[in-house]
């Protein structure tokens, strides 16, 4: 039985893909009003761009260049594979070594993935690449199980069976709790605003499975047994109910390169 480690999403690229919900329109639309110049502007760079999700919702708002920066193979192939025919150029790197050249990019951004960085390595690696005035930006899209009492009931369960576990991926954990805060004084940037909007999902029994097993904070630390224990209840739990409605809530972080 394959043991999971903490960001290391080999593996789970397939449900990865097919699964993830995309983000909120508005604050997409937020995010490139904030740049303050047409897309077409501007060369974009997604870093830990997993299987390209929201790389490709910024190849969609028509950039100058768009390259995405992701440093597991498992899901660079699958972003590769599914973004065949967007104009991404894809590369390995990290968020604390993309690989990118000096003041290349107009735009960084790290969407579900800049709590697995080292904070400290990755915003000097992003003052770098970034141009001055360029903008980096750091999202993620938490559901919001308050919205649905299924979903709580779950998420319950979850930690009477693991009650050790402390979710480190949701853009509701403690890493975004200071994140304005930090963004302001590390040095490299300034004018941090913070952008949050909503969408719905509307998921088949299959789908809102494959979300859960596209996870790696919680299997690592509940332990395959485990998890696999707790995705066989969430199953039986959700049998008969045709489609589950899951409110994502988007949260984004953005800042500017003095």
């Amino acid at each position: 039985m394959q043991q999971y480690k903490p960001g290391d999403f080999t593996g789970l690229a397939d449900n990865y893909s097919k699964y993830r919900p995309g983000y909120a329109a508005g604050a997409v639309r937020a995010l490139f009003g904030y740049c303050g110049r047409s897309a077409k502007d501007l060369d974009v760079v997604d870093v830990g761009a997993g299987t390209g999700i929201w790389t490709r919702i910024l190849a969609a708002m028509g950039p100058r260049s768009l390259r995405a920066v992701e440093p597991n193979d498992d899901m660079r192939s699958a972003g590769m594979r599914d973004s065949a025919d967007a104009p991404i150029e894809w590369h390995a790197g990290t968020g604390e070594a993309t690989g990118l050249n000096d003041a290349s990019a107009d735009l960084l951004c790290m969407a579900s993935s800049f709590h697995w960085a080292d904070f400290d390595s990755a915003t000097t690696e992003f003052a770098r690449v970034l141009r001055p005035q360029g903008v980096f930006a750091a999202l993620w899209n938490p559901r919001v199980i308050e919205a649905n009492p299924l979903l709580v009931e779950i998420e319950d369960k979850l930690y009477k069976m693991a009650p050790h576990i402390k979710r480190r991926s949701s853009g509701r954990a403690a890493f975004t709790d200071t994140l304005t805060e930090r963004l302001a004084d590390c040095g490299h940037f300034d004018d941090v605003v913070y952008i949050e909007g909503r969408h719905v999902a509307r998921q088949t029994r299959e789908h809102y499975l494959g979300v859960w097993r596209s996870v790696n904070d919680v299997r690592s630390q509940a332990g395959e047994a485990t998890f696999a224990q707790y995705l066989e209840w969430v199953a039986q739990r959700i049998a008969g109910i045709e489609i589950i409605e899951t409110v994502y809530q988007t949260r984004l972080w953005a800042t500017r390169r003095g």
